[in-house]
């Protein structure tokens, strides 16, 4: 499925202090914690908890975000279905890591194990 320039638009200036507290409802409600999702983003971005926060603060896009990423040269791994896309298929960059970042804490709430979302092995 495609995403169209008008998706892809919407996704890049959603701020990612608008979406960062449905992270934590999503994965809290399943029994995992805040510090589990702060792992999961500094795996895929670079960004420790500080950062994170200063980035929640600033109000940042998520097309900055993404920018100042450090993006884990093993995201590639991350595929499956988000949202109703695939992610290996999306071809906006941007989108495709956001559907990243969406797909690493869908895993964490659905209580796959910490080393298998992080792509050890």
């Amino acid at each position: 499925m495609k995403t169209t320039p008008e998706h892809n638009e919407r996704i890049a200036k959603m701020t990612f202090s608008s979406v960062f507290p449905h992270y934590i409802t999503k994965v809290e409600k399943k029994g995992r914690t805040k510090e589990e999702l702060y792992q999961v983003i500094e795996w895929l971005t670079g960004f420790d908890e500080n950062k994170i926060n200063e980035l929640i603060n600033e109000k940042v896009t998520f097309e900055t975000f993404f920018q100042r990423a450090k993006i884990n040269p093993n995201a590639h791994l991350i595929t499956g279905v988000i949202c109703g896309y695939r992610i290996e298929e999306i071809e906006n960059t941007l989108t495709q890591q956001v559907r990243y970042l969406d797909k690493l804490v869908d895993e964490l709430a659905k209580g796959r194990k910490m080393e298998k979302i992080l792509r050890a092995g």
